[in-house]
């Protein structure tokens, strides 16, 4: 049992390196809604499509990618949401991959190069 009560509500914290474009970039590409900007702060809060999920992101003087999470995000069609990023030029880290009768995946970035990720199930399960 977990030690932990959680709230059901996620926000993913990146750092940018131009606040304005990312904003931007977020709402025009991915469709999330501006929820509110700090300008003193260098920081903003978009909602994304998914309920209570939302990405935080704050401008930072250096960016230095070090790995870490890749926010993957849960989709009905993955061939028409890549149509829509590459439309948008969006870089992807190669084609669309496949784990048989699971699940087919597509890593893309951000501007900043924040490594994101589309996932449509095929199996209809709702959760693992």
């Amino acid at each position: 049992m977990s030690q932990i009560s959680w709230a059901n509500h996620m926000t993913a914290a990146l750092g940018v390196s131009d606040l304005e474009r990312s904003i931007a970039w977020y709402h025009d590409v991915l469709g999330f809604e501006l929820i509110y900007k700090l300008d003193d702060w260098g920081w903003a809060e978009l909602r994304s499509r998914l309920a209570e999920v939302n990405v935080g992101i704050g401008q930072a003087e250096e960016l230095e990618p070090r790995g870490g999470a890749t926010l993957t995000f849960g989709v009905a069609d993955i061939d028409a949401a890549r149509a829509h990023l590459e439309a948008h030029d969006v870089g992807f880290d190669g084609e669309t991959t496949e784990v048989p009768g699971m699940v087919r995946l597509a890593t893309f970035y951000d501007p900043d190069g924040n490594t994101f990720m589309l996932a449509q199930r095929l199996d209809g399960g709702e959760g693992r």
